[in-house]
């Protein structure tokens, strides 16, 4: 059994390739979800601390394995570090530990990109990006890697920064992106619509009365019941909502709770993404006037993009070796 090896942020960085990434990812939904291998993501909290856990058994990898993040608020340095630990099928092996707190954003965004792919005709888009931070900045890139961006506006609540991301984005891609002063001012003349950004005060920050009636909205801001991002009026306009975990999306983030309070029927739109890649969807597809993607994240794309960063980074020797070993415990032969 080989050494494991160390994949830094910086070989992540380097080891990375957005279509490489979206490709890996609608693979991985184009095989239907198996419930035991993908369970749900679980917290252990006590004062002062908290773990969280997202294992995956992707049935098309050679790896499976588990993202591990943690936090201790109150210590002298408080902080968040993200770890995969990703497990070889061949050797049974621990394989490599991947530093997670990029590849979050680049599953995050890959998996939107993959969603896009296939719910937007492969035509020129016009944008409207709510939210100006690191998952607006890399759901960009992804975006650009897939479709070629015909107009771009950007509105976050601080006017320095989305003027800072107009200009850098817009340098870096090509792409002519405006800063606007209020959401809505972008949303209106907007085919694509990515909300990136929570609100300040859990307030919503999107509503059905801005979208265009054949507008796509790419939500990923609101992935527990304490967060907002949508009104109700957003999903009750939806004619479509796929959801990269089903029973996730609808039962445990604050939109969808919001909007099946108000009286919206949240169970009768809602699709899962191994449904979208399958092509299952595809005549709901061409029927559907507003379209939806909603992500909260699961551990299956954390492990899909680690296997495809940690394979990369070992055919450009960019992984680390760690001199370590396990004490594997064998399985007893009978008799």
């Amino acid at each position: 059994m080989g050494q494991p090896v160390f994949v830094s942020a910086q070989a992540a960085v380097r080891a990375f390739a957005w279509p490489d990434a979206i490709a890996a990812i609608q693979a991985a939904y184009t095989v239907p979800a198996d419930p035991t291998a993908l369970p749900p993501r679980t917290v252990a909290r006590a004062p002062g601390v908290w773990l969280r856990c997202l294992p995956a058994i992707p049935a098309n990898g050679r790896y499976f394995g588990a993202k591990l993040m943690g936090m201790a608020p109150s210590s002298t340095t408080p902080g968040v570090d993200y770890v995969i630990v990703l497990f070889d099928r061949e050797t049974s092996g621990i394989a490599a530990f991947v530093d997670a707190n990029l590849v979050t954003g680049y599953r995050t965004a890959s998996t939107t990109a993959a969603a896009l792919d296939r719910l937007v005709p492969r035509e020129p888009v016009t944008l409207a990006i709510l939210g100006s931070g690191l998952e607006a900045t890399m759901h960009l890139r992804a975006f650009a890697s897939i479709r070629e961006i015909g107009a771009c506006t950007v509105f976050s609540p601080t006017p320095h920064k989305r003027d800072a991301f107009a200009q850098s984005l817009g340098a870096e891609l090509g792409i002519d992106i405006r800063a606007v002063a209020t959401p809505a001012e972008g949303v209106r003349e907007a085919g694509v619509v990515l909300a990136a950004a929570r609100s300040r005060g859990e307030q919503p920050i999107l509503f059905g009365n801005w979208l265009r009636p054949d507008a796509t909205i790419l939500s990923i801001g609101s992935t527990v019941p304490e967060q907002r991002e949508l009104d109700a009026s957003v999903i009750a306009a939806a004619d479509l909502i796929v959801c990269d975990t089903l029973e996730e999306v609808i039962e445990e983030t604050g939109d969808m709770l919001a909007a099946a309070a108000s009286g919206v029927d949240t169970h009768g739109r809602c699709f899962g993404m191994d449904q979208l890649m399958a092509g299952a969807l595809d005549a709901r597809i061409a029927q559907a006037g507003i379209r939806m993607f909603k992500s909260v994240g699961a551990g299956l794309q954390d492990v899909v993009i680690a296997e495809m960063i940690l394979t990369r980074a070992l055919e450009a020797g960019l992984a680390t070796p760690l001199p370590i070993q396990f004490d594997t415990k064998r399985p007893q032969k009978k008799g």
